[in-house]
């Protein structure tokens, strides 16, 4: 079984090397001792959200405090490719539910899309709100998951201004149910890419529950986009993006 992990504080992940003592306090230390009930002896990783893992044994805990002997560093390299959810706000927390499963199944960024036929709306400070929680759920899933990376949560576009915001993406897959190409037979674009250039961007773009417009697929098309359906189906806004970013994860390798 895979060690559980806690993310601690960046610098201080960074400077922990091996046979050294690193000291996890706070909330996550809290976690680990009052709710997984972890103790002397157990195996664990700590991680600083951005690649870099530490592996060690825990020798002492407190109410607050988790303390371990650091037995191995791992900088973990992103992947090749690197995924965007583009996840348009929909009502009865699919959209949350989205996010979740996308940061399980190794979703890189995700942003936030208040589209034309989005019945939740963010308006002002609600932005702000939502683009927390939402980080709040990538960090609690990436967690679960026994990431060593949390997925970045980027502040909520509306239709005008994210076809700008993907512009220059490798790839921009629109998820429609009356597209004709299969997503499998898009992807083949990246095959042609001149090695050597850098990560793929690659972005999944998901409709509301009144699906995307003609005008906003449009828009999208116009900066490169390509439409594609995954199957005969049409699939909720909550389980949409997750499964295109399966099919991903299997067409391109990392799986």
């Amino acid at each position: 079984m895979t060690n559980p992990i806690f993310f601690g504080d960046p610098a201080q992940v960074a400077a922990a090397g091996p046979g050294a003592l690193f000291r996890l306090e706070g909330p996550e230390a809290r976690h680990a001792v009052s709710v997984k009930r972890l103790g002397a002896g157990e195996s664990v990783d700590v991680v600083d959200g951005a690649g870099r893992r530490l592996t060690g044994t825990v020798t002492e805990t407190g109410a607050s405090v988790l303390e371990l002997r650091v037995e191995n560093v791992l900088d973990e390299p992103a992947a090749s490719e690197r995924f965007i959810l583009v996840q348009a706000l929909a009502k009865g927390d699919r959209d949350e539910q989205a996010v979740e499963a996308a940061t399980e199944l190794g979703v890189d960024a995700v942003i936030p899309w208040q589209s034309d036929r989005s019945i939740v709306r963010w308006r002002a400070e609600k932005a702000a709100k939502g683009q927390a929680k939402w980080q709040a759920l990538t960090t609690a899933a990436a967690k679960q998951s026994r990431r060593s990376r949390i997925p970045v949560v980027e502040p909520a576009l509306d239709s005008r201004a994210l076809p700008g915001r993907l512009r220059d993406l490798d790839l921009v897959l629109v998820l429609h149910e009356e597209a004709d190409m299969p997503l499998a037979e898009a992807v083949h674009v990246l095959e042609t890419r001149t090695p050597g250039v850098g990560a793929a961007s690659i972005a999944v773009v998901v409709g509301p529950e009144g699906g995307i417009s003609p005008a906003e697929l449009e828009a999208l098309r116009a900066v490169g986009a390509v439409a594609v359906r995954l199957g005969p189906h049409v699939l909720r806004s909550s389980t949409a993006g997750p499964s295109a970013l399966a099919v991903l994860n299997q067409l391109l390798g990392r799986w």
